[in-house]
């Protein structure tokens, strides 16, 4: 899996489970080389590392061809709506799709924004957006909205 820039996410214990569920809602995805922790400190773990000992380090995944690392760790570091991926739908079925899958947040949600239940944040919107938003009034309707409906815009 190469390309030259690889988003890497953190997570917390939890990575093999996420990208599992990743792999299971995008079409086109792949899980790639897992890495995993050393067994005892004589193989490099470190003291704080003990109760990581032979869990998953890291694992390569693809969705939908795009490529990412995902780093099995602890609460250390947390995902932020700092950082976000878009998926561009081509209907409103697709948008509908991707919510249900990915929405588990209903406090997070505005505008096509998400944010799934492992904290990552989405944009779930339309591949026109920009073409929507170009109608009058479209953005004001756009900032009432959670979920994106192509037919409200």
């Amino acid at each position: 899996m190469e390309q030259k820039i690889t988003p890497n996410l953190w997570f917390n214990g939890d990575a093999k489970q996420a990208i599992d569920y990743y792999a299971s809602v995008f079409p086109d995805s792949a899980i790639g080389t897992t890495a995993y922790y050393p067994n005892t400190p004589e193989e490099g773990l470190a003291d704080f590392q003990l109760d990581m000992a032979g869990k998953v380090l890291t694992i390569e995944f693809a969705l939908s061809g795009q490529h990412f690392t995902a780093i099995n760790a602890d609460a250390t570091f947390k995902f932020t709506e700092a950082i976000s991926f878009v998926v561009g739908c081509k209907d409103q079925a697709e948008i509908d799709y991707f919510w249900d899958k990915l929405s588990s947040d209903p406090a997070s949600e505005q505008c096509g924004w998400c944010k799934d239940q492992f904290g990552l944040s989405w944009q779930i919107v339309p591949e026109n957006i920009a073409e929507l938003l170009a109608r009058p009034g479209a953005y004001a309707n756009m900032m009432q909205m959670k979920k994106l409906v192509i037919a409200d815009f």
